[in-house]
């Protein structure tokens, strides 16, 4: 049985979180902990709040933490905020501040 966490409008880049969900996939809970600790993006910091948060699920239910692994690890793109940076002679570029869904799901070893 998988439990699972999400942490809804992350203010980060999709493609910058994918790098560090990538990196945990199909780890044991406490490498994939250890491996975010030490990372030095800044996704690992989101990542690894939602990674605890699903292993604490897993508690709740009374899984055996030491046989825990990340079974599931990605990151949707949620929704952009849009600005404008104002530039010379009048004009205004678009400024793109793009968030991210995050889902990590843990699951018990046989």
């Amino acid at each position: 049985m998988a439990f699972q966490a999400v942490h809804r409008h992350a203010r980060i880049a999709p493609r910058k979180a994918r790098l560090v969900a990538d990196m945990v996939r199909g780890l044991k809970v406490d490498e994939a902990m250890s491996a975010l600790e030490f990372s030095k993006k800044r996704a690992a910091w989101y990542l690894k709040g939602v990674l605890k948060s699903a292993i604490a699920n897993a508690e709740e239910n009374d899984a055996d933490v030491s046989r825990l692994f990340v079974s599931e690890s990605r990151v949707d793109e949620g929704p952009t905020i849009k600005r404008w940076q104002p530039k010379d002679r009048g004009r205004a570029h678009p400024i793109n501040k793009r968030t991210s869904h995050l889902h990590i799901s843990v699951d018990e070893r046989n």
